[in-house]
Order: structure tokens, then C-alpha cells, then sequence
């Protein structure tokens, strides 16, 4: 018989698995504890959006606090690399073990040039691959230059405006040939050949696509904690019916329980390994792009919490603004802000802010005060409140009480304000 959890305690498990049920570490960030991070998430999707900061910063800002982003250049761009691009939920940074993995289940094809005419696409693979056998890593620009590529006039206006040699590039990276050795500062991948980037990939001459799925599908419930087949599947973006043969096995060998949650009316696993918190005391502004966000559904279902991304949405119609990030207090996404970093003023910009129906009565002052913390991280010493959203006031005025009191990246005791459990 499974065991029949309530939905406060499926959220806290969801929470514990993802790091986000306690306070921030009270000391430095280290580069140990910016590991034991990722390697609790398995990834972190990429985005080129920067009107805040390139989004895989913001997951470890929301767990850690104020750490240094230069950890992670040196996680994603040193030998040996504990970060690694490739598709997964998205385009994402994801651990090294999941590479081989990834490769024989993500079909991103229509992202490169797959349609391309073969002949001209092996003829551009074939001068890629011999520059990146002998050079340093190198951009789709410098390449096109390398090998002295020019573009017919008359091409098709495909996918991103890209040319035939960042096609064959994306082509070559989806196959596992080339990888991502770094980033400019401009946000372009340094290509390099994959085996240089992860050579012990190249060793493994037999896969086992079944093996490799149920190893996925294992990590992607341990980042979750609890959640359905539908939720595992799109953590790495596997196939739902394979996915659920592979949550069958795992729960055949005792790595996965089903469970039954009172109002989520699906069918629940739990990981075994999986952290039940007698309470849940986090605070954090999430990315768009946060894992425990993935999934809407899900997002909905266990939080109540109906969000969309409106960055495609024309300005008139959005409801709640262009970079909106959830607020979570505690086990509760409870409000929503629309934020920019003004960064030649110095100063990180809410353009609105809202409260969610049931959001207690410390949201403003608990709001300001991550606010603030953000950014000191970001380097915007000022934190300024528009009046858009049924929270702007109250928040403008957390904001201009909070002034210039220090803050930590835990909960902060302010004179006049009680603490809350």
C-alpha cells in the first residue's frame, strides 16, 4: 500500500530536493558548496536573455546568496569540468555523467542543418573538424573566417539568421562532435572538438540507450524529489512513454515509491533518497528559468501557482511585465516581480510587483530585503519600486525603511519587524 502524503508535505519535498527549503549559508560562498549545488540540480538552463543577468546565474543566487560568478566560468571553462553544455531541458549546462546519456535521447535536428543539402554540409563539417583538431576553441564567426567561408546572397532566412557554418556547427554539436569549450563576453560558444572537452566520452563504444534513460530518469527524480512521470520526462526532455517504462524499473528496484498526495490527482513517485523537512524556512527569487519552474503543470499543481513567461508577449498585453521572477517565501510561491538592472545608474529596477491571493502578511518586507540582497550581488547598490502591481507601495516602502542596512543571505531581524517562523 503507498503512502499518502499531504500537498504542504509534497511541497517541502520538492523544496528539500531542489535546495530551497532552508536559509543561505550565513559565511562566504565556496566553490564546494557552488558544486554540491549543481550537482543537486543536474542542470541549469541557458538563456541569452540579460536584461537581469544571464539566467543559469540566478539558480545559484536563489540557493547561495551572494556568491562570485566566476566560479561557475571556472566550472563550465577549466580542465577538469564539472559543467558542460548540451540539450537537455533546454540548451543547458549539465553535469559531465549525463553527456553520453543526453546524446543518444535528445533529437534537437531541426536546430542545425539537417536540412541543409548533404553534400555542402559535409563538405563545411569537414573543414570545421579539421581547424578545431589544430586550434584553440574558436567562435562560429572565427571559423567562418578560418575557413574562409562566404554566404551565397540569395539564402534562406532560417531559424536565428545564422550561416552555414554556425548551422554545421549546431549540427556537429547536437551529434556530440564538437562541444562548448567556454563563452565570449559577448555570450558566444568557443567551439572545440567534444573529445577535448570530455575525453573519456569518446571511449564508450557501446551504449545502452534503456540503461541510459533509467539513469536520466533516477536523476532527474532525485531533482525533483516527488513528482509524476510528465515531471521527470520533461526535466531532461526524455520521451514520456519510455521515460515511464524507465520509472517502472526504478521503482522495481527500489529506487522510486509510489505515493498518493491528497489534491495532486496524478500518479506520485517519490525518490527513495528523497528529504521529507519538518517545516520549510527558504527565501528566494527564482529565474523563469528555474528548474523548480520547469514544469508548469506541475507548478500549478503543487504550488497553485499559474505562471507564464511573457517575454514574446507584445507590451500592451502582458499581464504582469517583460522579466518576471516568482517570489518564494518559506513553501509558498507568493508574489511576482517584473525586474532590470539599470547598470550605468547602479540600479536594479522593479517595474512591478504582485502579490499573490493568499500572500501573508510579511511578503512586502521579506520581498525588499531579497531585493536589496540581489542587488548587492549584482553590484546595484539601489533598489527602486514602480508603481505597477497591487504590491508596488507596500513594497516601495519596505525598500526605503530597509535604506542601507547591511544584509546577509540569510532572514534578516530589522528593528521593529518580529522574525517569522
Amino acid at each position: 500500500m503507498s503512502a499518502t502524503l499531504s500537498l504542504d508535505q509534497a511541497r517541502r519535498i520538492a523544496l528539500a530536493a531542489q535546495g530551497l527549503h532552508k536559509g543561505r549559508p550565513t559565511g562566504p560562498v565556496t566553490a564546494r558548496a557552488v558544486g554540491r549545488t549543481f550537482a543537486r540540480l543536474q542542470l541549469v538552463q541557458i538563456d541569452s536573455v540579460n536584461v537581469l543577468v544571464r539566467s543559469h546565474y540566478l539558480p545559484f543566487f536563489s540557493r547561495l546568496g551572494n556568491y562570485d560568478r566566476e566560479i561557475l566560468h571556472r566550472m563550465s571553462g577549466q580542465a577538469p569540468r564539472r559543467m558542460v553544455e548540451y540539450w537537455a531541458h533546454e540548451a543547458s549546462y549539465i553535469r559531465p555523467e549525463h553527456y553520453r546519456d543526453l546524446l543518444l535521447w535528445q533529437k534537437r535536428s531541426w536546430v542545425g542543418a539537417s536540412r541543409m543539402d548533404p553534400e555542402l554540409r559535409s563538405d563545411i563539417a569537414g573543414k570545421i573538424l579539421s581547424v578545431l583538431a589544430g586550434s584553440r576553441p574558436t567562435t562560429a564567426s572565427e571559423l567562418t573566417a578560418r575557413i574562409g567561408h562566404v554566404e551565397e546572397r540569395h539564402t534562406d532566412n532560417w531559424g536565428w539568421n545564422w550561416n552555414a557554418v554556425k548551422r554545421v556547427l549546431e549540427h556537429l554539436f547536437e551529434e556530440g562532435a564538437v562541444s562548448a569549450a567556454s563563452r565570449t563576453g559577448q555570450f558566444e560558444r568557443k567551439y572545440t572538438l567534444a573529445a577535448k572537452v570530455l575525453p573519456l566520452a569518446a571511449s564508450i563504444t557501446e551504449p545502452d540507450p534503456a540503461a541510459a534513460l533509467q539513469r536520466l530518469t533516477d536523476a532527474a527524480a532525485m531533482a525533483h524529489g516527488i513528482g509524476s512521470v510528465r515531471c521527470f520526462a520533461d526535466y531532461f526532455r526524455t520521451p514520456v512513454k519510455a521515460t515511464a517504462l524507465a520509472v517502472e524499473n526504478l521503482v522495481a528496484e527500489g529506487r522510486l515509491e509510489r505515493v498518493t498526495v491528497n489534491g495532486w490527482n496524478r500518479e506520485i513517485f517519490r525518490h527513495v533518497e528523497a528529504a521529507l523537512p519538518r517545516r520549510a524556512t527558504g527565501r528566494a527569487l527564482l529565474s523563469p528559468f528555474d528548474s523548480l519552474v520547469f514544469e508548469r503543470r506541475r507548478l500549478l499543481e503543487l504550488f497553485g501557482f499559474h505562471y507564464r513567461i511573457e517575454i514574446y508577449t507584445p507590451e500592451p498585453k502582458r499581464r504582469f511585465g517583460y522579466y518576471v521572477l516568482p517570489f518564494l517565501l518559506r513553501d509558498r510561491i507568493v508574489a511576482r516581480v517584473d525586474v532590470k538592472a539599470d547598470r550605468t545608474g547602479g540600479r536594479l529596477l522593479v517595474r512591478s510587483a504582485f502579490a499573490e491571493p493568499d500572500a501573508p502578511a510579511d511578503t512586502a518586507v521579506e520581498l525588499a530585503a531579497e531585493l536589496k540582497l540581489m542587488g548587492q550581488w549584482l553590484g546595484l547598490p539601489e533598489v527602486e519600486a514602480g508603481p505597477a502591481g497591487d504590491l508596488a507601495a507596500r513594497l516601495a516602502q519596505e525598500l526605503g525603511r530597509l535604506g542601507d542596512y547591511p544584509l546577509s543571505g540569510k532572514r534578516e531581524q530589522r528593528p521593529g519587524v518580529s522574525p517569522v517562523d
